[in-house]
Order: structure tokens, then sequence, then C-alpha cells
């Protein structure tokens, strides 16, 4: 099958998003299917055996990291030479509105998926009011799919309250080698803890940006004195974060990838998450295949993921004192922490990137009448 795949954030940027493409686009190219991908221009122009086709665009100016990509007529050209079965829109948004139109136009089915939550992330931004015309916009745009995709149960039922039809689950998935509990490090916990390795290392791994309020960890590492924390990953809230932090035993620890990456995960005691914006959490499902306990807020996509009290924890992100007790608890009951680490581990073995793909690939074979007529021959 040949699937043109529009998106709105594509490597060297690196998020869950870019995370799940990158799997997917792997797997799809190594079963023989073939991929055009439509992304923002990042100085690549081939991913996997997947071309990839670059739409210049300027930064987002509430997210500097982020390209907004304007669609031009040349990807229609792209499109008509690639000559597609299936236009899959990843978030669409600025540059997916141009998969969204040339699928109407070509008459080639369209899938879209959704991945982040910008309706709450507005709220972050001071544009709270704008959140009912957003969720119009959004509602407008993944209906002109045959199928929307959601990465959790929690933003199927969102969606489907929302007024968005033909909604179905695509199942997560973590790459269970490259995180595994194997990789833990001396000299890793060492860096991570700036030379505490004997004190509780508590992590956060992601995008530091406003709507993942890791401001709300700070209470944590305060109640617990001894703590060290480290912070992996960049963004437009960094500096003041910085601000905020500072004067406690926190380390901006910036990028990390691969191994490395694995590495903090497997070597952290506790892995603090207050985000309540989450449509699944991918972040979380690494670090549970590392054998990192999770604390979590029990919000949105992450209650697919987490069983509290049973591979991670829970809290209620109403309740200031909730990632306080749940911390605290973990860090005490030693025995407990082992266990939450091996039932973390054997959760993220059952989420494999290739099952996932299969279940993709099926998906696609379901809305393209041309594929499903040569798979009956």
């Amino acid at each position: 099958m040949r699937i043109a795949l529009f998106t709105e954030t594509f490597l060297p940027k690196l998020d869950g998003i870019v995370t799940r493409l990158s799997h997917t686009i792997d797997h799809l190219q190594r079963h023989g299917d073939q991929v055009l991908v439509v992304a923002p221009d990042g100085g690549i122009t081939e991913y996997k055996g997947a071309k990839v086709y670059p739409v210049s665009g300027f930064p987002l100016p509430l997210y500097p990291e982020l390209k907004l990509a304007v669609p031009r007529p040349a990807i229609g050209q792209a499109l008509e030479e690639f000559q597609p079965d299936i236009i899959h829109v990843v978030n669409p948004a600025v540059l997916g509105l141009a998969g969204l139109f040339y699928g109407k136009v070509l008459k080639i089915p369209l899938v879209a998926s959704y991945h982040t939550h910008l309706p709450q992330y507005l709220q972050h931004y001071g544009l709270g009011m704008l959140e009912g015309l957003l969720w119009e916009l959004l509602k407008a745009g993944h209906n002109q799919a045959q199928l929307n995709l959601c990465t959790s149960t929690a933003m199927m039922q969102e969606l489907t309250a929302r007024g968005i039809a033909r909604v179905e689950l695509w199942q997560r998935g973590v790459d269970t080698e490259s995180f595994h509990p194997e990789l833990t490090c001396p000299q890793m916990r060492s860096h991570l803890s700036q030379g505490h390795p004997e004190s509780p290392l508590l992590l956060y791994v992601g995008r530091l940006s406003a709507e993942k309020e890791i401001e709300r960890i700070k209470p944590v590492l305060e109640a617990i004195p001894e703590a060290r924390l480290a912070l992996v990953g960049d963004g437009p809230h960094r500096q003041a974060l910085e601000q905020y932090f500072a004067g406690t035993p926190t380390h901006f620890v910036g990028y990390l990838t691969g191994k490395e990456l694995g590495s903090a995960f497997a070597s952290a005691d506790a892995f603090i998450f207050p985000s309540r914006t989450e449509t699944l959490g991918l972040v979380l499902l690494e670090a549970m295949a590392a054998g990192c306990p999770v604390v979590a807020a029990g919000c949105g996509g992450i209650t697919d993921i987490v069983v509290s009290g049973v591979n991670g924890y829970l809290f209620d992100p109403a309740d200031e004192f909730g990632a306080i007790s749940a911390t605290q608890r973990l860090l005490e009951q030693r025995q407990e922490r082992e266990t939450i680490r091996k039932n973390a581990r054997l959760e993220a073995e059952r989420w494999g990137w290739a099952a996932a793909t299969q279940q993709l690939q099926r998906y696609y074979t379901m809305v393209s009448p041309q594929r499903s007529a040569v798979l009956l021959r």
C-alpha cells in the first residue's frame, strides 16, 4: 500500500508524536508498504526508505520549536506523482489541511489521527476563550476523514462527545529494547543527580512547555528534602522553569536520546508526570519499559496505561498533596517499589510497535476499497 502521511511535526524534532511516527514508518516500509511523509522542513528528505517532502515554514510564536508549514500547490503535484492509496493526516491543523483538501479533490481515502489535546493547551497560554472555536474547527477537519484514530479510550470518548465521528483506537506501542531495566547505570545516575547518586532521584522526561505543568513537581521535591530532580528535555518554558526551580536540587539535563535516554529512565527511582493534557503519554510507557516506577496525574490517556498500586501510582490532579504522598510512599516502600518495577516492565512488554503498526495496516485496508479488492483476489 502507498501511504501519504501529513504531519505538523517530524524529525529532527523529538516528541511522542515523532517517536510514534518514526516507528510506524519503519515498520510500514519494512513490510513492503511505501510512505511519503509531508512535513515541515527539517533538513530531512528520507527516513527508513520513505521519502520526506519538506514544506517550508516559520517558527510558531508561542512554541518556537514547532514550525508552522503553510500548504502550497506543489504538494498536489507530489501526491499525483506518488499515487497514494491512503492519505493519513496526523493532527490536522495547518499543513494537515492540505491532506484533507487533496484527499477530497483526488478522491483518496482519508484517515486522521488525534495525538495532541490542543483545546486544553489553550488554557496554559491564556487563550482559553478560544477553546469552543477550536473544537468546532477540529470537528470540521476530522469529520472529513473516513476514520479517526485516537491513542487512548479517554480521547475516544472525548472526541465522540465533541461530535467527531467514526472514532477508533490506535493501540499504544513502545520500544522494549531501547528502554529496558538492564540499562541502569551508576554513571548516568551520578550525572542526573549532579554527583549525589545516593539520594532519591526523581525524573521528568518530555517537553519543557507550559501545558506539561512541570511546576507541580516542585512541592514534591520540597517535601522530600534529600531528593534530587532531573528534568530531561527542552522547550519554550525552560527559562521560566529555571527561575522557578532556582535554589532547589534540580538538574536541567537537556535532550537525551537512544541508549542514554533508556539509561536515564532505568537509573531513576521515580518518574514524576503531572501533565493533565495527555492523549496517551508515550513517555510513561518508555519509563515503565525501563522499570522506572511512575507517579502520574490520573486523567486523560494515562489511565489506560497505569493501574495505581499495581504498575505505578496515580494521583488526583485536584489534590495538591496527591503527588507528594504517592511519591513518598513509592520511595519508602522498597519491596512494593520493586514489585511495581517488575509489573511496569511486564505491562510495557505487551505493547510492541509491530503489533500497533499491523493494527494500523488493518485500518488502512478497511477504508481503502482498492486495497481491499487486491487482497481479496
